[in-house]
């Protein structure tokens, strides 16, 4: 089982940045493709963007492509996501995700963490 834990999120204006932190640990695995989703208020959880753990391959949704940016620290064990340019859209929980392939699909990841809040004041 692996377990995933999430920090960095809070209230920023637009137009500010935000990064968000993913610590991996338990069963962990190189060939893990490692993901970002948030769910804003009424809405489904969405996907946000992955990266694939060994080769770095990254995949975005549309909406935040060259605004955030997945990396990862293989040394940290550690998933990070730079948010800049933040719009009061991209308002919501952030969750960080663990699954097997470059999915943007929600049901591909077997592994959730507890979600961080990220708020966007206009």
């Amino acid at each position: 089982q692996v377990r995933l834990v999430e920090s960095g999120g809070g209230l920023v204006q637009a137009g500010g940045s935000l990064r968000l932190s993913c610590v991996v640990s338990g069963r962990t695995s190189s060939n893990y493709a490692m993901g970002w989703f948030r769910q804003a208020p009424g809405k489904e959880r969405e996907f946000v963007s992955v990266i694939r753990w060994s080769s770095g391959i990254t995949r975005y949704a549309d909406s935040v492509k060259g605004r955030f940016t997945i990396v990862r620290d293989n040394a940290k064990n550690t998933l990070y996501l730079q948010m800049n340019s933040l719009k009061p859209e991209d308002t919501a929980v952030y969750y960080c995700a663990a699954g097997w392939t470059l999915s943007t699909l929600k049901n591909e990841y077997d592994s959730w963490g507890q979600g961080t809040q990220v708020t966007v004041s206009s």
